[in-house]
């Protein structure tokens, strides 16, 4: 008997946490638990626009851009958050990895985040 979340019930989770949380913060690794670990020299959070979940996973319809970055380093994982500043870390996932140099600009393309849930099988 498989267990778990069907593709309706991942979908609506997904969907009702991606607009709980909507701002981003890059990292160069895992985040932890509560997504502080591993943060980008570049602390402004962005917020998301995130498509409806499909098939247990959601993705960022809308780029995101940092202008004039703080440092060079490679972004690979993002937090997301309940407010600009302060506020709640809800999720943490991995992003496709995203170079950025000081002084240009730096951005995570459609699609590249992404969260999802395991399906029952």
């Amino acid at each position: 008997m498989a267990e778990g979340f069907t593709a309706a019930g991942a979908n609506t989770a997904l969907d009702e946490v991606a607009a709980a949380y909507p701002w981003i913060k890059p990292h160069i690794g895992a985040p932890g638990a509560s997504g502080t670990a591993n943060a980008a020299t570049e602390t402004t959070r962005k917020q998301a626009t995130w498509g409806a979940a499909s098939a247990g996973q959601v993705a960022n319809t809308a780029q995101l851009q940092w202008t004039n970055v703080a440092a060079s380093e490679d972004w690979t994982h993002f937090s997301a958050w309940s407010a600009e500043s302060g506020g709640t870390c809800g999720f943490t996932g991995q992003m496709t990895a995203n170079p950025v140099v000081a002084g240009d600009t730096g951005t995570i393309a459609v699609g590249a985040l992404t969260a999802s849930l395991p399906l029952a099988s």
